[in-house]
C-alpha cells in the first residue's frame, strides 16, 4: 500500500490540544470550494486556521480541487475560475463590482414599479440596489428569494409594506433556492418580476451556475405577468450552466452603455423593450420591439 496516500479522515487538535472532531476529506474539499466560490479567493494560512488542519493536508486538498478543474491553484492559495460555467461570486464579492453601472440600471427599474402592485425580485446585487430604492412606494407586495433584499425592505420600509421571503437553502449570492422555495412562489402570483442575472446570451438566454437557482428563477418568471431583467454589460456572453429563460420571455431588459453595438442590436432584435442607461449622463434610451429608439434625458436618481 502507498505510504502517502491521504487518508479519508484526519483527526486534528482543537483549542488546548482537545481532540476535535475528524474532518473527512469530501467535506473539507466541499467547504474550501464554496469559500473559494463566496469570495473568488482563499489563501493556505487561513484555511489552515478555519479548518483545524495542517498545511499539508490543505494544499493537498487544494491539489484535488485543482485536478478537477473546479479551482486555479496559486501561490500561497487558490482562486475561481472566472470562465467556468460553475463558477459563482459570492454576493460580498459581486457588490463590488460594476456599482455605478448598477446604480443606474436599479434607479431606471424602479421607475416602473408602480404603488399598490405585487412585484417579485430575485436575488441579486443589483436587484438589491433596486429594493433599496423601493422603500417609499406605498402598499408594495414584494415576493423575493433573496435574504438581502427582504431583510432591507423589513428595516427600512413602508409599514403598508408586505413582503415574502420564500425560504429554502442559501446560496453563495444569497438566494433561497430549492423545493420549499420553489413550493411557496408557486403558491403566489404577481404582476411584475424584476430578476437579475448572472449570465445573458443571445443564444443561452438568462443562465446560471447554480441548478437549485434557475429552478426558483423559473417558478418566479411563472409567478409573474411580466419579465423584467436588470443586466449591466458585463453579463453579456457569460453562460451559467443551468438555463434560466430564454431572452424572448422578458419583456424588458434593462443595461448600460457599456454593451457593444452588436449586442444592443442582437438584445433589440429579440426583446418586446431594450432599455439602455448612459454611464456618464444618466439618459435612458429605449428601444421598442421594432428597431424604434427613444430617448429620456436627464440623470436617474440613485447615481452615486
Amino acid at each position: 500500500m502507498d505510504s502517502k496516500r491521504e487518508p479519508l479522515i484526519e483527526k486534528t487538535p482543537g483549542l488546548n490540544g482537545a481532540a476535535k472532531r475528524p474532518a473527512l476529506a469530501r467535506q473539507r474539499q466541499t467547504q474550501i470550494l464554496e469559500r473559494v466560490r463566496e469570495e473568488g479567493a482563499v489563501r493556505v494560512a487561513d484555511l489552515v486556521r478555519s479548518l483545524g488542519v495542517s498545511d499539508m493536508t490543505v494544499r493537498r486538498d487544494l491539489e484535488v480541487l485543482h485536478e478537477r478543474g473546479l479551482i486555479e491553484k496559486v501561490h500561497g492559495g487558490a482562486t475561481a475560475i472566472e470562465g467556468s460555467s460553475l463558477f459563482e461570486p459570492g454576493f460580498t464579492v459581486k457588490s463590488t463590482l460594476m456599482q455605478v453601472e448598477k446604480a443606474l440600471i436599479a434607479g431606471t427599474a424602479a421607475g416602473l414599479v408602480t404603488p399598490g402592485t405585487a412585484i417579485a425580485i430575485s436575488a441579486g446585487t443589483t436587484t438589491f440596489a433596486l429594493a433599496r430604492r423601493l422603500t417609499d412606494v406605498p402598499g408594495l407586495t414584494v415576493l423575493t428569494n433573496s435574504v438581502p433584499v427582504a431583510d432591507v425592505l423589513y428595516r427600512d420600509g413602508r409599514p403598508d409594506q408586505t413582503v415574502i421571503l420564500s425560504g429554502g437553502v442559501r446560496t453563495p449570492s444569497d438566494a433561497l433556492v430549492g423545493p420549499f422555495a420553489v413550493e411557496v412562489i408557486r403558491s403566489l402570483h404577481v404582476d411584475t418580476v424584476f430578476m437579475g442575472s448572472h449570465g445573458v446570451d443571445y443564444r443561452t438566454g438568462l443562465t446560471t451556475p447554480n441548478i437549485l437557482e434557475a429552478e426558483t428563477n423559473r417558478a418566479l418568471i411563472e409567478a409573474g405577468r411580466r419579465l423584467i431583467v436588470l443586466a449591466d454589460h458585463t453579463k453579456w456572453g457569460v453562460i451559467g450552466i443551468s438555463s434560466v429563460a430564454r431572452l424572448e420571455d422578458a419583456d424588458t431588459i434593462i443595461t448600460d452603455s457599456g454593451l457593444d453595438l452588436a449586442a444592443r442590436s442582437q438584445l433589440a432584435s429579440v426583446v418586446r423593450r431594450l432599455m439602455l442607461v448612459d454611464i456618464a449622463t444618466g439618459d435612458v434610451e429605449t428601444t421598442e420591439s421594432g428597431g424604434s429608439a427613444s430617448p429620456h434625458p436627464g440623470k436617474l436618481e440613485g447615481r452615486p
